[in-house]
């Protein structure tokens, strides 16, 4: 006699557990005893014949059958969602769970303020929402969409282009005062760079320009401080530890209230491209759409599009 098919929630709690490596951070995460979640997984391989998982104490990995199951079963989930708000009205509320990714200035300063009345018209939506520079594994870790700035590594996710953020040097008063405004490159000799790297133990390039062909180029640059997050990266020029290169958006109304100062302005680096990013699917789920679509909505006023810079690298944030 054939097995039963595994339920809805039997899947849920696979790729819960598949996403968060752990049967104890996906028991919390669902509000389940763990008992119950490693009981549901065991009835899944049992059903399927095969192990999903290797075991260890100290850790959680798919098996090769067990990835094959993992991209099937968000295949089918995404559908049962989808079959579930198929008859419902276009302008009908959204609900499910909603997993994105986004740089740490973009969930402060503008997404995050926006949320409240999102959510109000889609009261049965619940977020989570990481807000990080680091570049999360969108696949690996859950994420139906992320927002990136700068260099797109990953060929395995579908991007839709949002546009490009201007950038501009800057300076605080304090730094300026104690060593004198650059007025051309050759005088960044005798200046600090506030180095941004991604990862701790990378060598930053130095001062990035873009010329008037586009062409992009960097000066060797000495600095006492190196950082890898834009919160720290923004305090450490407000600080006077030395010069940063950063979107305009988010940072002109620093220059604006006299804490920065804008230098160099003609030797800008090139403009950074803002992608939206998600994993191929058959279909996605309706509520991964629409916030697709109001994200793009709440960042255009803030973006120049692409047409405007046809000459704008494909370089990391």
């Amino acid at each position: 006699m054939a097995s039963p098919l595994p339920s809805v929630e039997t899947l849920q709690i696979f790729v819960r557990v598949a996403e968060l490596a752990s049967f104890t951070q996906a028991a919390t995460s669902l509000g389940l005893p763990k008992a119950s979640v490693s009981t549901a997984v065991q009835r899944l391989e049992a059903t399927l014949g095969t192990r999903l998982f290797h075991r260890t104490t100290r850790r959680v990995q798919l098996t090769q059958d067990g990835q094959v199951c993992l991209d099937r079963c968000k295949d089918l989930l995404a559908d049962m969602d989808e079959m579930q708000t198929l008859f419902q009205p276009a302008t009908s509320g959204l609900r499910g769970r909603l997993r994105v990714d986004l740089p740490m200035r973009f969930a402060r300063d503008l997404v995050i303020p926006a949320l409240p009345g999102f959510l109000s018209a889609h009261p049965e939506l619940e977020i989570e929402l990481s807000s990080t520079d680091r570049r999360v594994d969108v696949v690996r870790e859950g994420f139906d969409c992320v927002l990136r700035v700068g260099m797109l590594t990953d060929s395995s996710l579908v991007a839709r282009p949002l546009g490009v953020l201007e950038m501009m040097n800057c300076a605080s008063p304090a730094y300026l005062a104690a060593h004198g405004e650059p007025q051309a490159l050759a005088d960044l000799a005798t200046h600090r760079l506030v180095h941004y790297v991604s990862t701790l133990g990378q060598r930053s390039p130095g001062f990035e320009w873009q010329d008037a062909q586009g062409e992009v180029h960097f000066e060797p640059m000495g600095g006492t401080l190196t950082v890898n997050n834009s919160e720290a990266y923004a305090a450490a020029c407000l600080a006077g530890l030395g010069i940063i290169q950063v979107p305009r958006h988010g940072n002109q109304i620093e220059v604006n209230a006299g804490h920065l100062r804008e230098i160099l302005p003609h030797h800008r680096a090139a403009p950074m491209p803002v992608h939206l990013l998600y994993p191929h699917r058959r279909q996605l789920p309706r509520r991964v759409q629409a916030f697709m679509q109001w994200l793009a909505a709440l960042l255009a006023p803030r973006l120049i599009p692409v047409s405007s810079h046809p000459s704008t690298p494909n370089r990391s944030a």
